[in-house]
């Protein structure tokens, strides 16, 4: 596992996966499934790895954040980054802080909490977590109302944020007026498309992104790879031919669930046996997993030049 710094210029040399978590029956994680499916990303060109949401990091325990992180620093390869979450209450992120002491993860990412915040109060958390932790954060942006920009750009020249996961859906991508206002306050090259292939073309092309996340690269990480090294060169026609493959798989995405389509993806694809949804989660129905099945093989066994 990587435990230098985290560059921003990483963004553009792999495309940042965010997997799901293999655990046993028994919800304990799965070191050697976790293993499989991280050395199927990297042999496919991914080399950072952001558990999130996908993971389910909102419901880990403090005991099983102690194992996840010990499992993921001994599988991933000495050249990968990986990032793991913590929060999203304030409480909670004080205590996993006093655990990532004991390790040399690079950055970690603060996942956004949905209820009992302020901007002003959530941009003074975060300024807390990484000075005590003494690393910059990745700061996830999900929801309008959860920062200001100017608290982002204050968080960004004090060097307590890394990069900035942009995940604001939109109907229509190139209309966004709050991140048209984050890339005039904070370099936009530190900032990643956090919403996969779909929006990833116009982030990059219009708005000048680093890079982006994406979940179903766990399926196809080359096809990914491939999009992303297309619009770094500038090859937007190639890119959109490769961001239409993966449309089906996030259709079924969007329509169900993304956390526990791809969760179950992984598995019926035969990458690695993510096993059973980690609480408060719940699993797929078996006319779904026909449909995900069928979406993931297809997506998993194309081959574009």
């Amino acid at each position: 596992m990587q435990i230098t710094p985290m560059q921003i210029s990483q963004l553009r040399q792999s495309v940042v996966a965010v997997p799901p978590l293999a655990r046993n029956d028994d919800f304990s994680i799965n070191k050697n499934e976790n293993k499989k499916l991280i050395q199927y990303l990297e042999d496919g060109g991914v080399k950072t790895l952001l558990y999130g949401g996908n993971a389910n990091f909102y419901n880990i325990s403090l005991k099983d954040f102690e194992t996840t992180l010990s499992c993921l620093n001994e599988v991933a390869d000495e050249n990968t980054l990986v990032i793991p979450s913590v929060g999203p209450s304030f409480g909670f992120m004080n205590d996993q802080v006093e655990i990532l002491k004991d390790h040399s993860f690079p950055t970690v990412m603060v996942l956004p909490t949905a209820f009992a915040f302020t901007e002003s109060g959530v941009a003074t958390g975060i300024r807390h977590i990484a000075e005590k932790i003494q690393k910059p954060l990745v700061l996830y942006i999900k929801n309008e109302g959860y920062m200001n920009n100017e608290d982002v750009a204050k968080l960004v020249n004090d060097n307590l944020i890394s990069v900035i996961k942009y995940a604001i859906v939109r109907q229509n991508p190139e209309r966004d007026d709050v991140l048209s206002h984050l890339v005039e306050k904070v370099n936009p090259s530190m900032i990643m498309s956090g919403i996969g292939e779909q929006p990833a073309i116009t982030h990059l092309h219009k708005y000048q992104l680093g890079g982006y996340t994406s979940g179903c690269v766990c399926i196809a990480p080359q096809q990914s790879t491939k999009m992303l090294q297309a619009l770094v060169s500038g090859e937007i026609e190639r890119a959109e031919h490769i961001r239409k493959v993966f449309e089906p798989l996030e259709n079924l995405r969007n329509s169900i669930n993304p956390i526990r389509v791809l969760h179950e993806a992984v598995s019926l694809a035969e990458i690695a046996e993510t096993g059973p949804h980690y609480p408060n989660l719940s699993p797929i129905n078996a006319d779904q997993a026909e449909g995900i099945k069928s979406a993931a093989d297809m997506l998993k066994h194309i081959d574009l030049i």
